[in-house]
């Protein structure tokens, strides 16, 4: 997984999200990512969990 992710963002409408953190957990890679034009984050577990989508 690379450090930006092209997806637009639910907040202000900007495309383009960085990595700001990870970690392994049990379930997988936990990932958050930021916004590159807003505070608006969210996190992904590989490809189980995406709190964007919830």
């Amino acid at each position: 997984m690379g450090m930006e992710l092209d997806r637009e963002c639910p907040n202000c409408g900007e495309t383009g999200f960085w990595r700001t953190a990870s970690m392994v957990v049990h379930i997988g890679e936990k990932v958050k990512w930021s916004c590159n034009e807003c505070d608006y984050g969210f996190v992904t577990i590989d490809e189980t969990v995406d709190t964007a989508t919830a």
